[in-house]
Protein backbone atom coordinates (compact mmCIF):
# COMPACT_ATOMS: atom_id res chain seq x y z
CA UNK A 1 0.00 0.00 0.00
CA UNK A 2 1.00 3.91 -0.71
CA UNK A 3 1.57 6.01 2.33
CA UNK A 4 -0.42 8.98 1.82
CA UNK A 5 1.17 12.22 3.27
CA UNK A 6 -0.52 13.58 6.21
CA UNK A 7 -1.81 17.08 6.01
CA UNK A 8 1.38 18.49 7.82
CA UNK A 9 0.97 22.32 7.76
CA UNK A 10 -1.73 21.00 10.29
CA UNK A 11 0.55 18.80 12.58
CA UNK A 12 3.37 19.49 14.58
CA UNK A 13 2.86 20.46 18.31
CA UNK A 14 6.13 21.65 19.81
CA UNK A 15 7.89 22.50 23.27
CA UNK A 16 7.48 26.23 22.19
CA UNK A 17 3.61 26.32 21.67
CA UNK A 18 1.55 28.62 23.57
CA UNK A 19 -0.49 27.99 26.47
CA UNK A 20 -3.38 26.19 26.25
CA UNK A 21 -6.29 24.91 28.60
CA UNK A 22 -5.76 21.58 29.63
CA UNK A 23 -9.21 20.51 28.76
CA UNK A 24 -8.35 21.57 25.02
CA UNK A 25 -5.02 20.03 25.64
CA UNK A 26 -6.88 16.32 26.39
CA UNK A 27 -9.32 17.16 23.66
CA UNK A 28 -6.58 17.05 21.22
CA UNK A 29 -4.92 14.20 22.73
CA UNK A 30 -8.01 12.03 21.79
CA UNK A 31 -8.29 11.46 25.30
CA UNK A 32 -12.45 13.11 25.63
CA UNK A 33 -13.94 15.97 23.82
CA UNK A 34 -13.15 19.10 25.81
CA UNK A 35 -17.05 19.17 27.43
CA UNK A 36 -15.83 15.50 28.84
CA UNK A 37 -12.36 16.78 29.79
CA UNK A 38 -14.02 19.36 31.92
CA UNK A 39 -15.80 16.47 33.83
CA UNK A 40 -12.21 14.87 33.92
CA UNK A 41 -10.49 17.83 35.78
CA UNK A 42 -13.73 18.45 38.11
CA UNK A 43 -13.62 14.78 39.32
CA UNK A 44 -9.72 15.25 39.99
CA UNK A 45 -8.13 12.96 37.79
CA UNK A 46 -5.85 15.54 35.73
CA UNK A 47 -2.78 16.43 37.28
CA UNK A 48 0.06 18.69 35.80
CA UNK A 49 3.71 18.30 36.86
CA UNK A 50 2.33 15.92 39.37
CA UNK A 51 -0.49 18.37 41.03
CA UNK A 52 -4.26 17.79 40.52
CA UNK A 53 -5.42 20.50 38.11
CA UNK A 54 -7.77 22.52 40.35
CA UNK A 55 -9.68 25.25 37.93
CA UNK A 56 -11.04 24.81 34.21
CA UNK A 57 -8.90 27.40 33.43
CA UNK A 58 -5.69 26.32 33.75
CA UNK A 59 -3.24 26.06 31.08
CA UNK A 60 -0.10 24.24 29.83
CA UNK A 61 2.56 24.39 27.43
CA UNK A 62 2.27 21.44 25.44
CA UNK A 63 5.55 19.43 25.30
CA UNK A 64 6.78 21.46 28.74
CA UNK A 65 4.34 20.56 31.05
CA UNK A 66 3.24 16.56 31.89
CA UNK A 67 0.11 16.04 32.15
CA UNK A 68 -1.57 13.21 33.57
CA UNK A 69 -5.11 11.60 33.53
CA UNK A 70 -5.57 8.55 36.16
CA UNK A 71 -1.63 8.84 36.78
CA UNK A 72 -0.96 8.25 32.72
CA UNK A 73 0.99 10.63 31.01
CA UNK A 74 -1.08 11.90 27.93
CA UNK A 75 0.82 13.53 24.95
CA UNK A 76 -1.20 14.46 21.63
CA UNK A 77 0.55 13.31 18.68
CA UNK A 78 3.24 15.57 16.91
CA UNK A 79 1.82 14.85 13.21
CA UNK A 80 -1.60 15.05 12.53
CA UNK A 81 -3.14 12.55 9.76
CA UNK A 82 -6.33 12.68 8.26
CA UNK A 83 -7.53 9.66 5.77
CA UNK A 84 -10.82 9.01 4.01
CA UNK A 85 -11.12 5.54 3.49
CA UNK A 86 -13.67 3.75 0.63
CA UNK A 87 -15.24 1.16 3.42
CA UNK A 88 -16.02 -1.91 2.14
CA UNK A 89 -19.01 -4.08 3.35
CA UNK A 90 -18.44 -6.47 5.47
CA UNK A 91 -15.71 -4.37 7.90
CA UNK A 92 -16.38 -3.10 11.24
CA UNK A 93 -15.88 0.64 12.07
CA UNK A 94 -13.37 -0.32 15.07
CA UNK A 95 -9.33 -0.84 15.46
CA UNK A 96 -9.91 -3.98 16.91
CA UNK A 97 -12.69 -7.06 16.84
CA UNK A 98 -13.28 -9.48 19.27
CA UNK A 99 -15.01 -11.66 16.96
CA UNK A 100 -12.58 -11.39 14.81
CA UNK A 101 -14.17 -9.57 12.06
CA UNK A 102 -12.69 -7.65 9.57
CA UNK A 103 -11.82 -4.36 11.06
CA UNK A 104 -10.92 -0.58 9.56
CA UNK A 105 -7.89 -1.06 10.87
CA UNK A 106 -6.24 -3.11 8.25
CA UNK A 107 -6.75 -0.04 5.36
CA UNK A 108 -4.13 2.05 7.65
CA UNK A 109 -1.29 2.82 6.25
CA UNK A 110 1.70 0.65 7.77
CA UNK A 111 3.90 4.39 8.99
CA UNK A 112 0.42 6.08 10.08
CA UNK A 113 0.43 6.37 14.07
CA UNK A 114 -2.41 5.18 15.96
CA UNK A 115 -5.79 6.26 14.15
CA UNK A 116 -9.30 6.31 14.67
CA UNK A 117 -12.55 6.43 13.07
CA UNK A 118 -14.77 9.80 13.31
CA UNK A 119 -17.90 8.30 13.54
CA UNK A 120 -19.17 4.76 12.19
CA UNK A 121 -20.65 3.10 9.44
CA UNK A 122 -22.31 -0.23 9.50
CA UNK A 123 -20.95 -3.15 9.14
CA UNK A 124 -22.96 -3.63 5.46
CA UNK A 125 -22.30 -0.04 4.57
CA UNK A 126 -20.07 0.80 2.21
CA UNK A 127 -18.40 4.62 1.56
CA UNK A 128 -17.56 7.90 2.73
CA UNK A 129 -15.16 7.14 6.57
CA UNK A 130 -12.77 9.52 8.00
CA UNK A 131 -10.07 8.24 9.99
CA UNK A 132 -7.69 10.37 12.02
CA UNK A 133 -4.95 10.95 14.99
CA UNK A 134 -6.50 14.71 15.37
CA UNK A 135 -9.24 14.21 18.83
CA UNK A 136 -10.11 17.68 18.79
CA UNK A 137 -10.73 17.48 15.21
CA UNK A 138 -12.93 13.98 15.69
CA UNK A 139 -14.74 15.73 18.86
CA UNK A 140 -15.62 18.81 16.69
CA UNK A 141 -17.14 16.73 13.64
CA UNK A 142 -19.14 14.69 15.88
CA UNK A 143 -21.11 16.45 18.34
CA UNK A 144 -24.17 16.76 18.17
CA UNK A 145 -24.44 20.37 18.40
CA UNK A 146 -22.76 21.14 14.43
CA UNK A 147 -25.28 18.63 12.53
CA UNK A 148 -22.54 18.16 9.38
CA UNK A 149 -24.40 16.57 6.85
CA UNK A 150 -24.30 13.28 5.73
CA UNK A 151 -25.82 12.23 2.41
CA UNK A 152 -26.13 8.47 1.68
CA UNK A 153 -27.10 6.56 -1.29
CA UNK A 154 -29.70 3.73 -0.72
CA UNK A 155 -30.79 0.71 -3.09
CA UNK A 156 -33.95 0.14 -2.01
CA UNK A 157 -36.95 -2.35 -2.72
CA UNK A 158 -39.61 -0.42 -4.95
CA UNK A 159 -39.90 3.07 -5.94
CA UNK A 160 -40.85 5.71 -2.93
CA UNK A 161 -43.95 8.10 -4.16
CA UNK A 162 -44.00 11.97 -3.16
CA UNK A 163 -46.00 11.24 -0.33
CA UNK A 164 -43.18 8.97 1.52
CA UNK A 165 -40.68 11.32 0.17
CA UNK A 166 -42.27 13.88 1.88
CA UNK A 167 -42.11 11.94 5.06
CA UNK A 168 -38.76 11.29 5.04
CA UNK A 169 -38.02 15.26 4.59
CA UNK A 170 -40.51 16.30 7.51
CA UNK A 171 -39.63 13.26 9.93
CA UNK A 172 -40.04 9.21 10.74
CA UNK A 173 -41.46 8.52 13.99
CA UNK A 174 -39.09 5.83 14.96
CA UNK A 175 -38.21 3.39 18.48
CA UNK A 176 -36.07 5.97 19.21
CA UNK A 177 -38.21 9.00 18.58
CA UNK A 178 -38.66 11.21 15.40
CA UNK A 179 -35.90 12.04 12.96
CA UNK A 180 -34.79 15.60 12.12
CA UNK A 181 -36.12 17.09 8.86
CA UNK A 182 -34.12 15.34 5.72
CA UNK A 183 -32.91 15.89 2.29
CA UNK A 184 -34.83 13.04 0.50
CA UNK A 185 -35.12 12.32 -3.12
CA UNK A 186 -35.38 9.42 -5.83
CA UNK A 187 -32.29 9.73 -8.17
CA UNK A 188 -33.13 6.64 -10.79
CA UNK A 189 -35.71 3.95 -11.11
CA UNK A 190 -35.19 0.24 -11.99
CA UNK A 191 -37.55 -2.57 -12.64
CA UNK A 192 -38.38 -3.65 -8.81
CA UNK A 193 -36.61 -0.70 -6.71
CA UNK A 194 -35.03 2.34 -6.76
CA UNK A 195 -31.87 4.60 -5.93
CA UNK A 196 -33.00 6.92 -3.49
CA UNK A 197 -30.51 9.79 -1.78
CA UNK A 198 -30.66 11.17 2.18
CA UNK A 199 -29.16 13.92 3.93
CA UNK A 200 -28.54 13.75 7.98
CA UNK A 201 -27.66 16.31 10.02
CA UNK A 202 -28.15 13.53 12.75
CA UNK A 203 -26.36 10.22 13.52
CA UNK A 204 -28.76 7.49 15.38
CA UNK A 205 -27.77 4.08 15.14
CA UNK A 206 -28.77 2.79 11.09
CA UNK A 207 -31.11 5.76 10.87
CA UNK A 208 -31.14 5.56 7.12
CA UNK A 209 -32.29 1.79 6.71
CA UNK A 210 -34.61 2.23 9.82
CA UNK A 211 -36.08 5.37 8.06
CA UNK A 212 -35.97 3.84 4.56
CA UNK A 213 -37.83 0.66 6.14
CA UNK A 214 -40.68 2.87 8.23
CA UNK A 215 -41.84 3.50 4.89
CA UNK A 216 -42.21 0.34 3.12
CA UNK A 217 -38.70 0.31 1.13
CA UNK A 218 -36.17 -1.56 3.14
CA UNK A 219 -32.14 -0.75 1.87
CA UNK A 220 -30.75 -3.86 -0.56
CA UNK A 221 -27.03 -1.60 -0.42
CA UNK A 222 -26.06 1.63 1.17
CA UNK A 223 -23.20 3.84 0.71
CA UNK A 224 -22.60 7.51 2.12
CA UNK A 225 -21.22 9.50 -0.67
CA UNK A 226 -20.33 12.88 1.28
CA UNK A 227 -19.29 14.08 4.77
CA UNK A 228 -19.96 17.86 4.68
CA UNK A 229 -18.01 19.22 1.88
CA UNK A 230 -16.34 16.60 1.49
CA UNK A 231 -17.29 14.00 -1.51
CA UNK A 232 -16.22 10.77 -1.54
CA UNK A 233 -15.47 10.95 -5.43
CA UNK A 234 -13.93 8.05 -7.46
CA UNK A 235 -12.13 6.60 -4.75
CA UNK A 236 -12.29 3.08 -5.15
CA UNK A 237 -13.36 0.56 -2.71
CA UNK A 238 -10.69 0.01 -0.07
CA UNK A 239 -8.70 2.92 -0.97
CA UNK A 240 -7.72 5.35 1.52
CA UNK A 241 -6.28 8.95 0.55
CA UNK A 242 -5.03 12.15 2.52
CA UNK A 243 -7.08 14.80 2.78
CA UNK A 244 -5.89 18.54 1.62
CA UNK A 245 -4.76 21.40 4.01
CA UNK A 246 -7.97 22.40 2.41
CA UNK A 247 -10.37 19.85 3.34
CA UNK A 248 -9.60 19.74 6.49
CA UNK A 249 -10.13 23.19 7.00
CA UNK A 250 -13.47 22.91 4.91
CA UNK A 251 -14.35 20.16 7.42
CA UNK A 252 -13.97 22.59 10.50
CA UNK A 253 -15.52 25.63 8.94
CA UNK A 254 -18.76 23.12 7.99
CA UNK A 255 -18.69 22.16 11.41
CA UNK A 256 -17.88 25.38 13.42
CA UNK A 257 -20.51 26.84 11.03
CA UNK A 258 -23.79 24.75 11.79
CA UNK A 259 -23.04 25.90 15.58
Amino acid sequence: MTSPTPAESLGATSGDAGPERVQKYLSRAGVASRRAAEGLIVAGRVSVNGRVVASLGEKIVAGVDRVEVDGCAVEPPSLMWYLMLNKPAGVVTTLDDPQGRPTVARYVPDDAPRMFPVGRLDFGTTGLLLLTNDGEFAHLLMHPRHHVPKVYRAEVDGVPDDDKIRSLREGIDLDDGRTAPAGARVISRRPGGATVEITLREGRKRQVRRMLSAVGHPVRELTRIAYGPLVLGTLAEGAVRSLTDAEVQALRDSARGAQ
